[in-house]
């Protein structure tokens, strides 16, 4: 069914043509109609919140379409942003777990459909079925992993031109580049990608222009490509030689 914003409208869990590739979907016909039965499917545009850092967990929302920023924001007011979620991904999975605030907030940045599961609900569904509960553990431990190689990357990175090199060599990571270049659609600003790799508008502003002087990427519209991923990943490579 077509829904607003364009999106393809996937209805309830048993019709979705993902089932093999998410995290609850290829459960057991029983536990797939269970989950079914406790979810309800929106849309949401550009710009929509999901929820609020410190905010009371009030359950986890699966992400059918679209990408998703998780950020949390210093007392100072600036803003990190952790990751972008893709579709597949369950969000505020740890706060209704245990039943804490919600750690980060949830920024839709393209349009999105987004299957709510209340928290009540949702822990009754995995104490009836273990399967579930397993692949939560599972999800969980990834996500952990994830934080430390991710804080890791930034503590280890000496550079702007580093974190930036690696920023844009992870969001390319699933992309074919037998053609010698690698095309994306970047939909984050400078100033998002800023806050991903903790420098200033203006810093990514000015790397942007030098990548392009040096010819390892180029910009039209949103679409970015990669000119030279040897040459990115030349400057995560010199970085390892000043750690030896």
């Amino acid at each position: 069914m077509r829904a607003p914003y364009g999106l393809e409208m996937i209805e309830n869990c048993i019709t979705c043509p993902h089932r093999e590739d998410r995290l609850f979907c290829d459960l057991p016909s029983a536990a797939v109609n269970h989950l079914a039965a406790i979810t309800s499917a929106s849309c949401y545009p550009k710009g929509a919140t999901l929820f609020v850092e410190g905010q009371a967990a009030r359950g986890v929302f699966i992400l059918c379409s679209g990408r998703v920023k998780l950020s949390t924001s210093a007392g100072d007011g600036k803003t990190l942003i952790l990751r972008i979620s893709d579709s597949g991904e369950v969000l505020g999975l740890p706060a209704t777990i245990t039943g804490k605030p919600y750690e980060l907030t949830a920024e839709v940045i393209e349009p999105t459909q987004v299957n709510f599961i209340s928290r009540e609900k949702f822990l009754n569904f995995l104490r009836e079925n273990g399967e579930a509960a397993l692949r939560v553990a599972q999800q969980l431990s990834e996500t952990y992993h994830s934080a430390v190689a991710e804080m890791r990357s930034i503590n280890l990175s000496h550079s702007a031109a580093e974190k930036l090199a690696r920023c844009l060599l992870d969001m390319c990571a699933d992309q074919d580049g037998k053609t010698g270049e690698i095309r994306f659609k970047l939909t984050l600003t400078h100033e998002e990608i800023a806050q991903m790799i903790g420098a200033s508008r203006e810093t990514v502003t000015r790397l942007f222009t030098d990548f392009k002087k040096k010819q390892l990427l180029h910009i039209a519209g949103s679409t970015l490509t990669i000119r030279s991923k040897a040459g990115l990943e030349s400057l995560l490579e010199a970085n390892r030689v000043l750690n030896v």
